[in-house]
Order: structure tokens, then sequence, then C-alpha cells
């Protein structure tokens, strides 16, 4: 065997060794990961389990529904909810933020982020896009199973910890960014759910305007909602249905609020209350 030969086959083997290392330290990593779950999840049911919530709203305390601030200026966010009607997306929405550089917090639903991977990280590469947890199953945010709509919140803590962890580590495996705002499916919560979603690292995001009442409205309901923002507002409209009246609403509504002296901004460029 000639020198060339050997160095090859010598250099293949220690590509294979490094390999096999890596591997290794990724199941430990993993490991490591799982059982520190499991303590923070332990944690939090045996502090919160023996609590009673008394509320039950979008508006519970502690949800941010506006910006604290009298400036003209407005927070958009596009919910993602993955629902079997709902992996869609408003594309022509979301080439008119981005042709009129207009930043979005995009809360995602895991199953949502399941059947557009590509569009997905496309959209998280986008520094107007701010990435935000839409939990994993796109559940209420309840620690007693507490139900609006016809679905049923998550049955006890344990859930609600699953429900917001598990796709907060879930976004920051994709993107190596953990989100900093969650917002329940059908955005109810009860008080206790704000506080352990607080614990988990996220401000819980409610709306001051209700932009399109679940991508119902239609174009012209869409705009006339966003035409009653005030200073600080956030809206809280759709990306995943292209079919409603959101995306063609918001294209009405944009330039009539810069007329008026709005701009848009990010969730993180102001206090929130």
């Amino acid at each position: 065997m000639d020198k060339h030969r050997i160095m090859t086959c010598l250099a293949g083997f220690f590509s294979v060794t490094v390999l096999l290392t890596m591997t290794v330290r990724d199941l430990q990593a993993e490991g490591i990961k799982e059982k520190g779950y499991s303590a923070q999840k332990s944690t939090l049911v045996a502090e919160f389990s023996e609590k009673e919530p008394t509320a039950w709203s979008e508006t519970v305390p502690g949800v941010k529904t506006s910006l604290r601030t009298k400036d003209r200026v407005i927070a958009l966010t596009l919910d993602a909810c993955g629902s079997p009607k709902g992996k869609g997306i408003d594309a022509d929405l979301i080439d008119f933020l981005e042709r009129e550089k207009i930043p979005a917090a995009l809360f995602i639903n895991a199953r949502w982020i399941d059947a557009n991977p590509d569009l997905f990280l496309k959209l998280a590469s986008n520094p107007l896009f701010t990435i935000a947890n839409h939990g994993f199953q796109h559940r209420p945010a309840s620690v007693n199973g507490r139900s609006i709509y016809g679905i049923d919140g998550t049955k006890d803590v344990g859930e609600l910890v699953d429900e917001i962890e598990l796709n907060a580590r879930k976004i920051q495996q994709l993107t190596g960014k953990r989100p900093r705002y969650y917002r329940s499916g059908t955005a109810y919560y009860d008080e206790v759910a704000v506080q352990i979603a607080e614990r988990l690292g996220h401000q819980v995001i409610g709306f001051s305007v209700l932009g399109d009442a679940g991508a119902t409205y239609s174009k012209e309901q869409v705009a006339t909602a966003l035409l009653s923002s005030v200073p600080g507002s956030i809206v809280i409209l759709h990306m995943n249905h292209p079919e409603s009246g959101t995306g063609k609403g918001v294209m009405l509504a944009v330039p009539l609020l810069k007329k008026k002296g709005f701009r848009f901004v990010s969730l993180a460029e102001y206090p929130l209350q």
C-alpha cells in the first residue's frame, strides 16, 4: 500500500472516530437535557399543583396586551395554529410585510412547524420576524382542564409544562434561539398557567386589537379592526389561512395607518403591559 493510500485510510479512520465521538456526545447531551427537563417539570408540578385558579379569560393577570407607550406604534402578531385546516401560509401577507419592512411576532405551533419545516427555518432566519411559542398541541393554558371553543385545555400542571416547554425546546433546537414570548392555543389562560409560563422564561402575549377573529373576518372587517388601533396596540392576526381576508385586510389598512402617523414595531422595542 503506498503512502497516499495509507494516509487516506488513516484520515477515514479518524473521521469515523470523530463522528462516533460526536454521536456519543450528542446522546449524552440529549440525556442531560431530558434529565434536566424531568427535574424542571417535577419542580413546577410540586410548586403549583395545589394552587387553584380563580380566573379564566384572555386577559387574566400577567397577560401582556399592549406596549407601554404613548408613541404612535403598533405591534403585529401572527399566529400559525397547525390544525388540520390550519397548516397553510398566507404567502402574500408575508411577502407584503417583507416588502414594507414591517416586523411581526410569529406565534408558531409545533404542528405547523412539522408541516412546514423549510418555510419555518426561512421565516426564523428573517430578522423582521420574531419566532414565538404557540404551544406544542395548540391547547388553552389551564391547570385543571378548562375548555373554550370546544377545545380542551391542558388538564394539569404537568400537561401545561409539556405544552409550553416542549415547543420552546423544539424551536430552540431548530433555530438556536429560545422563544421569549408565549401565546396559548385560543389565547385563553388561567392566572396560575400564566405564572407557570413566566417561570418557564416566557412573557405571555395577549392582544388589544382582535384583528381577524381567528381568520374569519373579511378583508373589510380586518381593515376596520386594524384602523381602531391606538398607540401601543398589539394586534392578533393569523398567517396560516391564505383563503381568509386577513392578508388583504392588512394590506388595505397599513397604508392608511401610516398616513395617520403610525409605525410598526417589534414586541421587544417597548415595555409590555
